[in-house]
């Protein structure tokens, strides 16, 4: 075996595996909306604390993001800085409601999966 075939088969996996920031938010964001629409399904005994967990990962994620719009250094145009940070702010302040059963969890399962498209160049009709 040739030294670059052997690099490619020892490293061609890793080098496929490498994501990008925009990657890593899309599959954090799917994974934590995947876990609130799991939880949302399940009415047992095992759904609140479920539901808990995934509001409580949604709510960590969000605070993430805002801190990360909050940062001068950001290079994201203003307008859409300003916008995300009003979602991450509704996050924030929805959340609780839904855990004291006086909201729902849709528009967060909403909001995340508006993100995700957006993450993947689909527009709001996709």
């Amino acid at each position: 075996m040739t030294a670059h075939a052997l690099a490619q088969t020892t490293y061609g996996a890793t080098a496929r595996t490498i994501k990008t920031p925009r990657d890593i938010e899309y599959d954090l964001l799917a994974r934590i909306t995947g876990q609130l629409q799991k939880a949302l399904a399940d009415t047992g005994p095992t759904g609140f604390p479920a539901l808990a967990t995934a509001m409580h990962e949604n709510a960590r994620l969000w605070t993430v993001f805002a801190t990360d719009l909050a940062d001068a250094g950001n290079q994201f145009p203003q307008q859409l800085r300003a916008q995300l940070f009003y979602l991450a702010e509704f996050v924030l302040k929805h959340t609780p409601k839904v855990l004291s059963g006086t909201a729902k969890a849709d528009a967060l399962v909403d909001i995340n999966l508006a993100v995700m498209r957006g993450l993947r160049g689909q527009g709001a009709g996709a």
